[in-house]
């Protein structure tokens, strides 16, 4: 993600609408090249290169609230709130009591305590927060339950959620810590329950028995499974913990880490919400690279992600103060990161933190050695061996075998500081000592320039390492990329180095000056990626797959928001509550698009007529199979007359194509399939005296794949 204080300026549009975008320019730029285009693809000769099996990838930061994708409301990345709010199967909102999704809402103190998310049941029921009766030294702030007297019917507590709670036949699990004030022996038990907030109807149910001797000297766990069988009609719905009045009234109650997850992706615990978490295995991506992205680094020193206090319990977990302007928990760590890896057969890449913090303060030289060491105990945590001190501990905490860690990211944007220059060298020859093996990723090259920075260096990244470059663009910035990675080795003194294209997307259209403005005006902002958003990200990411000896690992970003709360636009995938509202964006279509065509090895293509721009394209072949994928964009506002030319006879030719009659078309609620691959009709394959033969009128504004069969 771009510098925080930049991307926090994109806030103040958050809420705002999409607007029309009629009165807009058509871009990219029509080209003065309309001629007609003529392919020769060799499928018998010439230079052949292998692809990337890991070109395509997943991006994750707790940026907008994206943590909402796990189940149990603790946290994931995408851009708004805790990223972790509604990406883990966590139905619970502000669990621990600690800072709300907007960072706090008590104005004196920011990030203090807070009630969010929780109101009284029944009359005479008085909730309010308790320093006094701490569940452990990470969760010091209880929920203080007041029953008066003179109370009647089911009395308690109840929790709305992020912004509502999906019902649907499954088994929730619930669970709460508790203790009360005093030994009440006529309380039998607690009822646990989803209700409706509109009809008060209970959906489903359980009672918790409580014993008569229940501990006053301490909390005591109580969990139970929900078994569901309604469907609500809407996601506005509430969990709710009572008693009876006639044996709780007057009585003082204390509640900690309440919970309530429902099924997780591969009914993995601690896990990430099932629906969302089939939207991201849906795109099948090799790699997941995380935990950030800006949020490792820290607004400061002390509050940067330490990941050694992202695992163990959970109770045992200290959160930290976002940089995304809420409360992260830690409740998805380390430990969950590598899980996700391995329920989704992705490669992990793994960032460590690289001694910058976002106030703009960096470890100094001398005191760098703690900052290894800590990266060395990280790896060493994924990879050791149960003989070793962190292996044991992962073992300990539930998975014995070690991962294995093929990249490891040296910090995040590093070239935003002036001392990445000694930063970088102290931990890539320490880690390198350690771990020849892991390809270690620069997070500056040469973009610390004097430009946009007041400092000019360029880092030297030795052979066989790896650069990360993020670009949030204009479309026509990566339509003009679109050559960029060709020669880029021999054209720079990165020899052997390859290249990580971390963070990209269409961030706004193009405009005369050429520069983002990050306060997101809604008549040059992209809120969510567009048909014109494929086109310029697709031909960027066609030069890539021209040059895999160069570019291996690509993600969008952000990955993930929830539409209740978000700090950042746009996005790959939005969501809500309702699994319902799930939004695959245009772009998100495209790399999976792009993913599931992608083949073994590049093919040459000679271009015998015309040339690039409007059109541009790249062919690969799948070895097991000998199909060839012909991708190919049309930028331009006109059709373009193509033929392509094969030099083995091929038997059947299929196709499918993203297009839209309106270039900033977009995927929306009711509407999620607005922009998605369709088949393309009326192709058809003639035999050539030398192999296979297609010709194709080209779509305007279209992004195509074209499968020849053998």
């Amino acid at each position: 993600m771009l510098n925080l204080f930049v991307a926090l300026l994109a806030a103040a549009a958050a809420t705002s609408r999409i607007p029309s975008r009629l009165a807009r320019p058509l871009y990219p730029k029509q080209s003065s090249n309309s001629s007609a285009v003529a392919l020769e693809i060799s499928t018998t000769g010439g230079d052949r290169n292998a692809t990337s099996p890991i070109l395509y990838g997943w991006m994750i930061e707790d940026i907008s609230v994206d943590d909402l994708i796990f189940p149990n409301g603790i946290f994931l990345t995408a851009t708004s709130i805790p990223s972790k709010a509604g990406f883990m199967e966590s139905c619970f909102r502000t669990e621990l009591f600690r800072a709300s999704v907007t960072g706090s809402n008590n104005p004196i103190e920011p990030f203090a305590p807070t009630l969010d998310g929780y109101l009284p049941v029944g009359e005479g029921v008085t909730l309010s927060l308790d320093p006094f009766h701490p569940l452990s030294d990470a969760i010091t702030t209880a929920l203080r339950v007041d029953i008066d007297a003179n109370a009647t019917g089911q009395v308690g507590f109840m929790n709305t959620g992020w912004w509502g709670m999906q019902v649907i036949p499954q088994t929730y699990n619930a669970s709460f810590y508790m203790q009360p004030a005093a030994l009440y022996p006529n309380l039998t038990s607690a009822n646990v329950s989803i209700v409706s907030n509109l009809t008060g109807e209970t959906w489903v149910s359980s009672s918790v028995s409580i014993p008569s001797n229940l501990t006053t000297f301490g909390y005591t766990q109580f969990a139970t499974q929900l078994i569901n069988t309604a469907t609500a009609p809407n996601s506005n719905n509430s969990f709710t913990v009572t008693f009876d009045a006639a044996e709780a009234s007057g009585r003082t109650f204390y509640f900690a880490f309440n919970s309530l997850f429902a099924e997780t992706f591969k009914d993995r615990p601690n896990g990430i919400r099932k629906d969302l978490g089939e939207a991201v295995y849906g795109l099948k991506p090799k790699f997941l690279r995380f935990p950030g992205g800006n949020n490792i680094e820290g607004q400061s020193y002390p509050t940067r992600w330490i990941w050694n206090e992202t695992i163990g319990p959970l109770i045992d977990r200290h959160g930290r103060i976002g940089d995304w302007g809420y409360w992260n928990t830690n409740g998805f760590g380390l430990l969950e990161f590598l899980e996700w890896t391995e329920d989704m057969e992705m490669e992990p890449v793994m960032a460590i933190y690289a001694g910058y913090s976002l106030d703009g303060n960096s470890v100094p030289q001398d005191r760098m050695g703690p900052v290894l060491q800590t990266a060395l105990d990280q790896i060493e945590y994924c990879m050791g061996d149960t003989s070793t001190t962190w292996g044991a501990q992962r073992a300990a905490d539930g998975h014995p075998k070690p991962f294995q860690i093929n990249y490891v990211e040296l910090g995040n944007e590093d070239w935003f500081s002036s001392t990445y220059p000694y930063r970088f060298p102290i931990l890539y020859n320490g880690i390198k000592a350690a771990y020849p093996n892991i390809t270690l990723i620069s997070t500056a090259y040469n973009e610390a320039n004097g430009v946009e920075t007041d400092f000019n260096y360029t880092i030297e990244i030795p052979p066989g390492g790896m650069w990360d470059t993020h670009h949030y663009e204009e479309p026509q910035f990566f339509l003009s990329q679109w050559n960029y990675w060709d020669n880029f080795q021999e054209n720079t003194s990165l020899t052997n180095v390859t290249v990580f294209v971390g963070e990209y997307s269409v961030f706004q259209l193009d405009t005369a000056p050429d520069v983002l403005n990050f306060s997101d005006p809604s008549d040059i902002h992209i809120f969510y990626p567009e048909l014109i958003s494929a086109i310029g990200e697709g031909v960027y990411l066609l030069a890539a797959e021209r040059n895999p000896n160069v570019v291996k690992m690509t993600s969008y970003a952000p990955s993930l928001a929830n539409l209740n709360s978000y700090v950042w636009t746009p996005n790959l995938v939005t969501f809500t509550a309702n699994p319902n509202d799930t939004i695959l964006s245009v772009s998100y279509q495209l790399q999976k698009f792009f993913n599931t065509y992608h083949g073994t090895e590049t093919l040459p293509i000679t271009n015998s007529a015309g040339d690039f721009d409007p059109l541009y394209w790249a062919a690969s072949i799948d070895g097991s199979s000998n199909s060839v994928y012909l991708k190919i964009i049309n930028s331009g506002n006109a059709t373009q007359q193509l033929s392509v030319d094969l030099d083995a006879a091929y038997s059947s030719v299929n196709g499918s194509i993203m297009t839209n009659p309106n270039l900033y078309g977009y995927n929306y609620l009711n509407n999620q399939t607005a922009i998605v691959p369709v088949p393309i009709q009326g192709l058809t394959l003639k035999s050539a005296s030398n192999g296979s033969r297609l010709s194709w009128d080209v779509p305007a504004y279209s992004v195509n794949v074209i499968e020849f069969l053998t």
